[in-house]
């Protein structure tokens, strides 16, 4: 809701909204962390509502320690990002509105995702953040690296979200849950196979691609052409650590697979040592974060895949201090940006001496990211050095990987600082700037917490045991202690700082060995594109281009039927391997149920074969016809005259759309010379048939459960107050259904008018009017060899015959004489009002006979029809003087307000009730409410047909009428 608000907000407010915008997931955050957690150890806090209980899908949230730590960092990282961005933008930011949304929207969905425990809500919410942080990433979309960086993001981890949801359904359907908490309890981890494997490499796929684990690595720097606000929360506290976070939740079952464990692993010592090497070669200092972000996360991803005790709970520590210490670095070179216009360390100079309070944020965030003690990043990297050395074989050799990425870290904080707040050789001091206090504040509160969790690093680890309690402990567990015994992992941690020393010192040596081990130095040509991860995708992508561009042409040639062929080809193709395995027929197969039935199918055969055959196009279309009609016989033949009355009209209504279109289309078919080409057509439309009627057959074979036919019977009558069962399940029990299907009908209608019509859709509505002498349509030309009797029929305006100037239609004079047929006039004349009368009964009697809104509908609208056809353009106008559009959304909302007044009576959507009325003479009378949503979906089909008449018979009327003056 806050997200909704938001444009509206700061068009209102300016940047000032984002305070209010801040406190929702400020209220959150505080609400949270009101919660014991060690109570949520003991009994997790949960919300199950059934969603679609047919696929065991539900909206489930579970909160748990994991779940409460995870919510706390997405919350409180998320309003003191907002209260930055209030001093970070202007007033005059494009899109401000629009970014405000997008983020308070990003909150959100990172909540709801560390809180899913249904699958399927997981895969929601893992989207959501997916897409929002591509909308956050192309904010400045006027730039064309902005444009490409969201693209490479929404690209990379879209694709790893795919292979993820693939995953997690194997892994449902394999535990006979969709629970994330089912899954994992499941007893099928006892023993897991080739199948368990496969689902948790698709999960973990998602995972890496979402925490830019080589070699997905490569998107996470280019998103730093978002404002620095996106990085400072989602590329520091919330979407990348949804990979470490599905990693965390998944560790009871990764710690059953040693070689995932093993993958993980490796993976994230490659990414630690590949981001923190390349962070050592960047000049942009939110670039140089950037990389180490991606380091940090190899960091957390190595030890989380371990899926210890150990290894967990210190994964869970290292994963706050990152939180705490990485936003305010970001919002820190925010702060520098904006105030100093530039993140060039080359450029930077003498910031420490003007904006002193700013250098003491950002060298306290970097001297916790580097470990030193007694901050909470040493505390947290102590402890995962602990673990990892009590661990095993495998993890002290990951110790050592680790330990090496941690040397690389220390020297691009240290790099960091001198780089932002020192002195550049040969560069100016900065000017000094003013600084809002509001605008340092929030980093700086984060800040502090480096401090502020190092003395509460006891109860933190009291906390967070209890999201290791599914994991076996070993007899000696790990601690988060700001002063660690003697051993090795503290002696890990001296030689951490030394070496990161050592590299500060040797500074210019390991910039020039860098830049001679360079791939950009030694690689020629193409070799480049194999080496560097982002020219490696692009370089997949210009091939999917071009794969796409060869292959498309040999199937979309811009010909209707070659590619409608394609398509039955390919129909045929898939269907022909499962009829080899099937029986010539059903066993069950009953060949005709009426002596008719046989005679009509030869009609219909001799219809299809003869449209196929026919070179006019009119002809094809009415022996087109004849196939539907006997399709209504069939139907009136099987039992149901509602069907088959719906069939009827439904086929004479789409005859005249395609007659009004053969208007525009040559009288014949195109002329197939070649032999060959007739032949494969036939085989086509014989196999296409043979497929479509075998897969009906075996289909109606395969039931395996009772019709439901025989129980809408009585319900229809006690519940529905009606005996038509047909019409009453169609406005009572699948109102929904139907409510799609006038959906559909109004999208299609508005579809066909927008591809006609050329300027306005709605123009506007010309009537008759006795002054109007100048209308005309199908004007006669000069040149016309008719008689003259013929063309000056109607210029005698001095005969003074009563009946003289009077017509059959209201319109009729419109005509040109040569264009009227009298016949038709008066036939129209005598049948549009009976067929109106006719399609109201059709509407009030389809509760109980045959008919309803859909059948009367239809037959106003063929009434309307005739009167086009009788009188042209303008008798449609007299026939119904009102828009086409008004005709559909009045229908649409008499629809809707069906659904909505029991709503307001106290009842529920859609509900159904059947009042008796006494009235004189009638009697009794039954006036079921069902009939409000069939007036609705009366007007809809009356709109749709109006609309193509205007679309398909009054414009295509102008723009012929157009040609002929031209002409």
């Amino acid at each position: 809701m806050a997200a909704v608000a938001a444009p509206f907000l700061v068009r209102r407010m300016g940047r000032n909204a984002f305070y209010p915008l801040a406190a929702v997931p400020g209220a959150s955050a505080i609400w949270v962390a009101s919660i014991d957690p060690r109570q949520l150890a003991e009994a997790p806090r949960t919300v199950h509502l059934s969603w679609i209980p047919q696929f065991g899908m539900s909206i489930s949230f579970t909160m748990d320690v994991l779940g409460w730590v995870m919510l706390l960092i997405a919350t409180g990282i998320g309003a003191v990002v907002l209260l930055y961005c209030a001093r970070y933008f202007k007033d005059t930011e494009p899109g401000l509105g629009r970014f405000a949304g997008v983020l308070t929207a990003f909150a959100g969905a990172m909540a709801g995702l560390v809180l899913a425990d249904d699958v399927m809500m997981l895969y929601v919410f893992w989207e959501l953040t997916t897409v929002f942080s591509y909308l956050l990433i192309g904010h400045y979309a006027d730039k064309q690296s902005s444009r490409r960086a969201a693209m490479n993001a929404l690209i990379s981890t879209t694709i790893g979200g795919l292979a993820m949801l693939v995953g997690l359904l194997m892994l449902g359907m394999e535990a006979g849950t969709l629970s994330l908490a089912g899954i994992l309890a499941s007893d099928m981890w006892g023993a897991p196979g080739p199948y368990l494997v496969t689902a948790l490499l698709l999960v973990l796929a998602g995972a890496t691609s979402k925490s830019a684990l080589v070699p997905s690595h490569f998107w996470l720097p280019g998103a730093m052409a978002a404002p620095t606000p996106v990085s400072a929360y989602l590329h520091a506290a919330a979407m990348v650590k949804a990979g470490v976070y599905l990693i965390l939740r998944l560790a009871p079952a990764i710690g059953h697979l040693e070689a995932i464990s093993v993958l993980l692993a490796t993976l994230g010592a490659i990414t630690m040592l590949v981001g923190g090497w390349r962070a050592l070669r960047q000049h942009d200092v939110k670039l140089l974060l950037a990389y180490g972000t991606v380091s940090q996360l190899g960091f957390l991803s190595a030890v989380a895949g371990l899926a210890t005790h150990d290894a967990v709970l210190a994964a869970i520590g290292m994963l706050i201090a990152h939180a705490v210490f990485k936003a305010p670095l970001f919002m820190v070179v925010g702060i520098v940006d904006k105030k100093f216009g530039t993140r060039d360390l080359r450029v930077l100079s003498g910031v420490r001496k003007v904006a002193p309070t700013v250098a003491v944020i950002g060298t306290l965030s970097a001297a916790s990211m580097a470990a030193i003690p007694p901050l909470f990043g040493f505390v947290a990297k102590e402890a995962l050095y602990s673990a990892l050395w009590n661990g095993g074989a495998f993890p002290r050799i990951l110790l050592i990987a680790l330990v090496a990425g941690s040397i690389l870290t220390v020297a691009y904080s240290w790099r960091f600082v001198q780089g932002t707040f020192g002195r550049a050789p040969g560069a100016p001091d900065a000017a000094r700037p003013e600084i809002p206090v509001l605008f340092w504040l929030p980093p700086a509160v984060v800040a502090v917490l480096s401090i502020a969790l190092s003395v509460l690093a006891g109860p933190l680890e009291g906390i967070l045991r209890g999201a290791v309690t599914a994991l076996p402990a070993p007899e000696e567990s790990i601690h988060l202690v700001v002063v660690p015994h003697l051993g090795v992992p503290l002696l890990a941690s001296a030689l951490t700082l030394a070496g990161g020393g050592l590299l500060i010192w040797r500074a210019r040596r390991l910039e020039h060995l860098q830049a001679l081990v360079s791939p950009q130095r030694w690689a020629q040509g193409e070799a480049i594109d194999w080496i560097d991860s982002e020219r490696l995708f692009r370089r997949l992508m210009r091939g999917v281009d071009q794969l796409a561009v060869g292959v498309t042409p040999l199937y979309q040639r811009g010909s209707l039927p070659m590619t409608l062929g394609m398509m039955l080809i390919v129909l045929i193709a898939l269907a022909a391997p499962i009829a080899t395995l099937q029986s010539p027929l059903p066993d069950n197969l009953v060949l005709f149920h009426h002596p008719v039935e046989p005679a009509l199918l030869v009609i219909a055969a001799f219809g299809a074969i003869g449209a196929a055959r026919a070179r006019r196009r009119l002809r094809a279309v009415f022996l087109i016809t004849v196939t539907g009609y006997v399709a209504a016989l069939l139907f009136l033949l099987a039992g149901a005259p509602d069907v088959a009355t719906t069939q009827m009209l439904v086929e004479t209504v789409m005859t005249v759309v395609l007659v009004l279109v053969l208007r525009r289309l040559p009288l014949h078919f195109s002329r197939r010379p070649l032999r060959l080409d007739q032949w494969a057509r036939w085989g086509v439309a014989i196999g296409t048939a043979v497929v479509l009627c075998g897969v009906a057959l075996y289909a109606a074979d395969a039931r395996t459960l009772e019709p439901l036919g025989m129980g809408l019977i009585e319900a229809a009558y006690e519940i529905g107050g009606g005996h038509n069962v047909v019409n009453v399940t169609l406005v009572d029990a699948r109102v929904w259904d139907t409510m799609g299907e006038i959906s559909v009908l109004l999208v299609v209608a508005t579809g066909v008018a927008s591809l006609i019509f050329i300027t306005r859709r709605e123009q506007r509505i010309t009537r008759v009017r006795e002054d109007d002498a100048e209308l005309t349509i199908w004007r006669r030309r000069s040149d016309s060899d008719l008689p003259q009797n013929v063309l000056g029929f109607d210029d005698d305006e001095e005969d003074s015959s009563p009946n003289r100037w009077r017509t059959w239609l209201s319109a009729g004079l419109t005509l040109a004489p040569e264009r009227r047929l009298v016949v038709l006039e008066v036939i129209t004349r005598i049948s549009f009002p009976l067929m109106m009368m006719f399609s109201v009964y059709l509407l009030m009697a389809g509760h109980n006979l045959p008919g309803g809104g859909f059948a009367g509908g239809l037959v106003a609208g063929l009434a309307i029809t005739l009167r086009y056809l009788a009188g042209g353009r303008y008798e449609l106008s007299e026939a119904v003087p009102v828009q086409a559009g008004l005709v559909l959304g009045v229908g649409m909302a008499v629809a809707v307000a069906a659904g909505v007044l029991p709503l307001l009576l106290g009842g529920t959507i859609f509900a159904s009730a059947t009042p008796v009325l006494h009235i004189p003479i009638l009697g009794e009378v039954h006036l079921a409410s069902a009939l409000i949503f069939d007036v609705g979906v009366y007007l809809v089909c009356i709109g749709v047909v109006l609309d193509f008449l205007r679309s398909l018979g009054s414009q295509i009327d102008r723009q012929q009428e157009a040609e002929a003056d031209a002409r």
